[in-house]
């Protein structure tokens, strides 16, 4: 997936060929013809090759062509020219993160004032009617001249059609045609209507960027055995800090000494805590229940979980989905076009009939006012951020609204095997007795499992750490001692225990040194046929007595433990969801064809197994080329990157893991198989979302530009009309934010 991802393909980069790029925040960007505004704006600088603006995430990302260094104080002074700030990041109070109540800022200021200034207008028009249009025209100007200052600067930088534009010929051409009245109305409703954008838009930003909430600002580092009080983002990899219970973690790190609970949903949305022991890693933001520990920090603060998480999740609002796009490009021919035919009906009308020029110019000048698109440009970004908000908030990073919207069209998942649909180690599955009489005596199998557990204390070998787990599950008497413990290479363990010798080998060595009857090969062969792998506890003869007639000490079969990389616990239920969608499921594995076809059947899912990772790639084109996509593929990011490239959408398991943050379009952070369906959910449920948002902004747009021409509707209706849809559909999209995985 490295050579697919803009994250990827930069590290291989060579300095000389990167490009300088950098992202800014802005503040007062609050919808899309914000956006346009400072993206044609910065567009015009020299060494400004590519500008994206993000009015949700309040920010702009900019890139220089190979070689060049980014202008940044004349992007600054642009940015600032059109009416906008650049927040410095660096400056770290309390005052600058704080965020301002709607009458503190400088649109809730005009408000204010433009209402005070109307209601004094109409308060000397009832007492003195014969005072004329003064009032009203003063409480025009006074709301006018800001919106004109900034018409005046993105004119300058080359964007005529502007809202600000529209509104300022429209509130001027209202008092020359002596609708002083109409156009005090006007200026004041449309300062209401961008005080209520901007208040959406900053409910918006505030609850994606919860997340920078989640890990605290202070640490208690541990030195020379004493503790003190350090900032956490001064944390480095190697020190060590001290974590009560009840406090979140301020790092990612390593359990140095310690056990305790931790509530991980913060980072993976896992609302059951996980026990975590010595050794064990944990994450920033994760909370301590119950225990001290004492955590190694393992990454820097700038580089740690949630910080991560947080920076994927910035750069994919402002990765803007191929709707996105397309609404961009009609907006820019549609302004235009509006203006074109609000001149015509100021013009024609008079010439054809005997329409007033007075009228003919109102009805036009309206027109402009509702000509605007900031709902329609609005509409998808704030969907796709709430989107995207919702799916990192539950353990779901998706990178851009690309690579969201595209999850909605899977038709196809192709999934690995280990460590996507099984755990990634294997498990004891069955204990048998081989001794006659005693199949599945209990007694029997557990002095197996007691014995077999002895033989492989201190291997780290995954059998041997999966049949000692097992072990310690029974929660039976200590493990005894294994004397003169020796590895048979390739073939087994073997050693003393309480005067016995034993070994614990595969079937294959067995077949060398013992007899089996023809019962014992058939269960053997019947569990092996099942995937399973074996190891086979047997007792020298030295011991019993047992010699064979050539003279060769002899072996007595005791019993067998089977183990095999299990199913996921929500394996099953995952992959019926994604039935349930509508998405057929296959898994493509490297393993061979025997175990493969064991766990499909209790998957009950299509499989394909002994596949080369080139292999996999293969499969996932030829789906393509049959129209079966689009095609997503699931798996670690690392072997299965061929197959990862091909696909539409390729999704990493893993636990915050760098693989899962870095390599692929997307990573679940439960590592859950049914995060996929949740994921391809949200999708769809987003995908909604903004098709009702494109439908409420052309419907109340091509509502109203009917009734403004023929003269129905007002220029403060118009008005109304347009930021009371830029504001609706704001808040259909923040209705996302509330989404619930419960039916998936």
């Amino acid at each position: 997936m490295s050579d697919t991802t803009p994250a990827k393909t930069t590290q291989h980069q060579t300095p000389q060929a990167a490009n300088a790029s950098t992202t800014l925040r802005v503040q007062g960007m609050d919808c899309g013809g914000c956006e346009r505004k400072v993206e044609t704006a910065l567009k015009r600088l020299s060494h400004v090759e590519q500008v994206s603006a993000s009015s949700v995430a309040g920010s702009v990302r900019l890139t220089a062509p190979p070689g060049k260094n980014l202008p940044h104080s004349d992007i600054e002074s642009t940015i600032t020219a059109l009416g906008y700030q650049v927040i410095d990041e660096s400056v770290n109070t309390a005052e600058s993160k704080k965020p301002s109540s709607w009458w503190q800022s400088s649109k809730g200021r005009l408000v204010i004032i433009s209402g005070v200034l109307l209601a004094l207008a109409l308060g000397l028009k009832f007492v003195w009617p014969t005072l004329g249009s003064w009032p009203f025209i003063a409480a025009t100007v006074v709301g006018l001249v800001p919106v004109i200052q900034r018409a005046w600067q993105a004119l300058k930088m080359g964007n005529p059609f502007t809202i600000e534009m529209l509104m300022s010929i429209a509130a001027l051409g209202a008092l020359a045609i002596n609708a002083a009245a109409e156009a005090a109305v006007v200026v004041f409703l449309f300062a209401v209507g961008e005080m209520l954008e901007g208040v959406a838009a900053a409910q918006a930003r505030r609850s994606i960027s919860a997340l920078s909430k989640l890990t605290p600002s202070t640490a208690r580092l541990l030195e020379q055995g004493e503790t003190r009080e350090v900032a956490a983002a001064s944390l480095m990899p190697g020190q060590r800090v001290q974590v009560r219970p009840g406090d979140r973690l301020p790092c990612d790190g390593q359990i140095i000494a310690g056990h305790s609970s931790i509530d991980e949903s913060p980072v993976n949305g896992e609302s059951v805590p996980r026990e975590r022991g010595e050794g064990e890693t944990v994450f920033a933001g994760t909370v301590n229940l119950d225990g001290v520990l004492e955590v190694e920090v393992t990454r820097s603060a700038e580089n740690n979980t949630i910080a991560r998480v947080i920076k994927l999740v910035e750069e994919a609002q402002a990765a803007k989905a191929p709707v996105a796009r397309f609404i961009d490009r009609f907006a820019f021919y549609y302004m235009p076009a509006v203006v074109g035919v609000a001149l015509l009906v100021a013009v024609i009308p008079p010439l054809v009939s005997t329409m007033l020029w007075s009228e003919s110019i109102y009805r036009a000048l309206a027109l402009l006012l509702i000509a605007c698109p900031c709902a329609l440009v609005i509409s998808t970004p704030a969907a796709i951020a709430a989107g995207l908000s919702v799916g990192a908030r539950n353990g779901l990073l998706m990178k851009g609204g690309a690579v969201l919207e595209q999850l909605g069209k899977l038709k196809r998942v192709a999934l690995d095997k280990t460590g996507t649909l099984t755990a990634g180690k294997p498990t004891v599955t069955d204990v048998e007795s081989l001794e006659a009489g005693s199949h599945l005596d209990k007694s029997r199998c557990a002095e197996i499992v007691r014995l077999s557990a002895a033989l492989e204390q201190g291997s780290s070998h995954p059998l041997a750490v999966a049949i000692s787990n097992y072990y310690d599950q029974q929660k039976g008497a200590p493990v005894p001692t294994v004397q003169g413990a020796r590895a048979l290479a390739g073939q087994g363990v073997a050693g003393r225990v309480e005067g016995r010798e034993l070994m614990l080998v595969s079937p294959r060595y067995l077949q060398s040194f013992t007899q089996q009857t023809g019962e014992i090969e058939t269960r053997i062969a019947a569990l092996e046929a099942q995937g399973k792998s074996l190891a086979v506890l047997l007792e020298r003869g030295i011991e019993t007595g047992i010699e064979r007639e050539d003279g060769i000490e002899s072996e007595r079969l005791l019993g067998l433990i089977a183990l095999r990389d299990e199913p996921r616990e929500d394996a099953r239920e995952g992959l019926q969801a994604l039935e349930r969608l509508g998405v057929q499921a296959v898994m493509l594995s490297g393993d061979n064809a025997r175990t493969v076809a064991a766990i499909a059947e209790q998957l009950g899912i299509e499989a394909e197994g002994e596949l080369m990772p080139e292999d996999k790639a293969q499969r996932v084109r030829d789906w393509q080329a049959q129209g079966l996509g689009p095609v997503g593929k699931v798996g670690d990011g690392i072997n299965d990157a061929p197959a990862l490239a091909a696909a539409e959408v390729g999704i990493a398991m893993g636990s915050g893991t760098d693989v899962a943050l870095e390599t692929a379009d997307a990573a679940l952070l439960k590592n859950r198989v049914g995060g996929i369906a949740e994921m391809i959910a949200l999708s769809q449920a987003t995908m909604r979302n903004v098709k009702t948002n494109v439908a409420l902004a052309l419907g109340f747009k091509a509502l109203f530009l009917v009734s403004t021409a023929l003269g129905i509707t007002g220029m403060w209706v118009a008005v109304m009309a347009d930021t009371g849809a830029t504001v609706l559909v704001t808040l259909n999209a923040l209705h996302l934010l509330r989404y619930r995985f419960n039916n998936v």
